[in-house]
């Protein structure tokens, strides 16, 4: 039997262990959004940067004493503000379990529950507690019209206290975690729990916990749930309620977390999306769990009666004609479920999320035109009664004809100023694919759900803007830089934002081709305003091939680009972005400068980490803040 059991404890912590272990180093790996290209090993001995345009700030000659990069009090305060609900969570996670694992290892209601399982009872019951907890906050960072509502409510308070919102997704794995591990915990304490329950039934040696298992009064529960000396353990974990319910949630947990993987997520979306459905399983099986209440101890009315520390010795002579007042036998009560107390506003809150959802999609879209750019990129714009967005700000999108359950989150290409919005679809997976092709043939009815707030709306808050695009990932800053030009257009004096640096990183040529056409325009539009230092571009040619590099070296003296026509040139290789902050910090040097990225998790350390290295510890100097945008 105990070999048994030790097979099923390893069978329950094996997976848990795994999907942690899986998600945990997947974390580690670049992670490109899914609207960014996937990142190749550059070819070649290019150099990385080509020397800057006389458009771009001069940075520190090459013989110049290297500027020391000290953490600044605001990125300090920064970097600990964003671990202060971190840090809050995990405090509140310890105190739970270390409260209750102390309360159930010393109570006295439970003196004679811990004479048959002994410690395992208060490991069981402090992870009971936590997962409670947390299972109340594993919803909350996917409720996106609340957080939508809560940035805009938050729209007057300080930058950091709104970028806490654009952790939303972290948190939400954060908390993923911490089930999965409070799940190993509380599993494997109750195979001990019911391999001692078992033990103490067919126990014969008129010890306590073989006493207390064949004791029952009537009207009054058994101590131990196992009342034959026929059952099993496995019989128990199958048959019962809360057996079968544990089971049960732990698959769909195991199930959910091994398919949340980033190769998951990249390669087989469809199979992240309809697994992490049982997240409906997990909860309905959360609240019936302990509607049984197996776990029991001594009333609160048997106590007064009969007292654990006073009376436990006189339990074993019971059957000696006892006539100490302390023979009567002890009542036992079950422990009230109370799962469904944590998680019951949560779920209300989600069903009504979802509600929302449902009565969007029976909102109609008007697809107005339909553009295939080059690099398989499909360009939808669309109109829809009482639409109204930010820039930035993102949408889900349904089509009824290839899946009515699917629903894949797209950035705004459009700016507020427009009579539609857009978004710019790449081709990247089986849904992607077949809505190409598709569109291609006919224009099919799609269901729209949103929009919602991303960190991108916040880009005219600062005075000076450093925005990040990694292919498909340019399509928050298409939004930003349409409304600039539209803002020019009308001569609006309200823009706070001063000067922009916009970076591009694409894999190839033809990803540029669809965005041409915009910075053609707004070269011209800034030249006109007589503000064409407003905007400042690079793009980044990340993969190339030696006809380019011919074709390049050929008409490198021409006054635009030989790949975008564009009137600065393109730049082979990745960005040194020390070097380009160290420049703007050079240009801008009493600024607070925001840097947006839409891009893979490798470039959102590297600038996050320029962004500490470059702020100055001196209030009044420049400062970098970092924004990334998570969907």
């Amino acid at each position: 039997m105990l070999h048994l059991f030790q097979q099923l404890a390893g069978a329950v912590v094996a997976p848990l262990v795994l999907m942690i272990t899986l998600n945990a180093g997947a974390e580690e790996q670049p992670q490109p959004s899914p609207r960014s290209w996937r990142w190749g090993t550059r070819s070649g001995a290019w150099p990385r940067t080509a020397t800057p345009s006389s458009a771009w700030p001069s940075s520190r000659p090459s013989w110049a004493p290297r500027r020391s990069s000290p953490c600044s009090s605001t990125s300090a305060c920064s970097r600990s503000t964003s671990l202060l609900p971190e840090a809050a969570w995990l405090g509140i996670n310890i105190f739970l379990f270390t409260y209750y694992f102390l309360f159930f290892d010393r109570d006295e209601r439970y003196f004679y529950t811990r004479a048959i399982l002994g410690s395992a009872l208060a490991w069981a019951r402090a992870s009971a507690k936590c997962l409670n907890f947390n299972s109340m906050l594993i919803l909350l960072p996917v409720c996106r019209n609340l957080l939508s509502f809560l940035r805009g409510t938050c729209s007057c308070c300080r930058r950091t206290l709104r970028k806490q919102l654009d952790h939303n997704l972290t948190f939400h794995k954060l908390v993923a975690y911490a089930l999965a591990l409070l799940t190993a915990v509380h599993t494997i304490a109750h195979l001990f729990n019911l391999e001692r329950y078992n033990q103490s039934q067919q126990a014969t040696d008129g010890s306590l916990a073989a006493v207390l298992s064949k004791m029952h009064l009537q009207g009054s529960e058994w101590l131990n749930p196992i009342h034959s000396n026929q059952t099993t353990v496995e019989y128990v974990a199958f048959t019962t309620i809360p057996g079968l319910t544990g089971v049960i949630i732990t698959l769909a947990l195991i199930l959910m977390v091994t398919s949340s993987t980033e190769f998951i997520r990249r390669n087989y979306f469809e199979l992240f999306w309809y697994t992490h459905h049982l997240f409906l399983v997990y909860f309905a099986g959360l609240v019936i769990h302990g509607i049984a209440g197996l776990v029991r101890g001594q009333t609160e009315q048997s106590m007064a009666e009969v007292h654990p520390y006073d009376c436990a010795k006189y339990l074993t002579q019971r059957e000696q004609n006892c006539t100490h007042s302390c023979c009567k036998d002890p009542e036992f009560g079950s422990i009230p479920a109370e799962s469904w107390k944590w998680v019951l506003a949560p779920i209300i809150l989600y069903v009504f999320e979802r509600l929302l959802r449902v009565w969007r999609a029976q909102q109609k879209v008007v697809v107005k035109k339909v553009v295939m750019h080059p690099a398989r990129v499909l360009e939808l714009q669309m109109q829809k009664k009482g639409f109204r967005m930010e820039v930035g700000q993102y949408i889900f999108v349904n089509c009824p004809a290839i899946s009515a359950l699917e629903w894949h989150p797209f950035t705004l290409t459009s700016a507020p100023e427009e009579d539609f919005f857009s978004i710019h679809i790449r081709a990247a997976g089986d849904w992607t694919e077949r809505l190409i092709d598709t569109f291609q043939l006919e224009t099919p009815r799609v269901e729209v759900d949103g929009p919602f707030g991303t960190a991108s709306e916040d880009v005219f808050q600062y005075e000076v803007a450093m925005l990040v695009g990694a292919g498909i990932g340019v399509t928050p800053f298409a939004s930003i830089l349409k409304s600039i030009w539209y803002k020019f257009q009308q001569g609006d004096q309200t823009l706070k934002t001063k000067k922009i640096y916009f970076y591009w990183l694409c894999r190839d040529t033809g990803a540029f081709a669809w965005f041409n056409d915009l910075l053609g325009s707004l070269e011209q539009k800034m030249a006109e305003s007589g503000k064409a230092d407003f905007l400042t571009y690079r793009l980044f040619l990340t993969g190339w091939d030696t006809s380019i590099a011919n074709n390049v070296a050929l008409h490198f003296d021409t006054a635009t680009d030989t790949v975008t026509g564009l009137r600065h040139k393109t730049i082979f290789g990745r960005p040194m972005w020390n070097t380009e902050f160290a420049a703007v910090a050079a240009a801008h040097p009493r600024s607070v400068v925001g840097v947006f990225l839409c891009g893979p998790e490798a470039l959102a350390k590297s600038l996050q980490k320029s962004c500490h290295q470059h702020s100055s510890l001196d209030p009044r100097k420049v400062k970098f803040y970092f924004n990334k945008e998570n969907f």
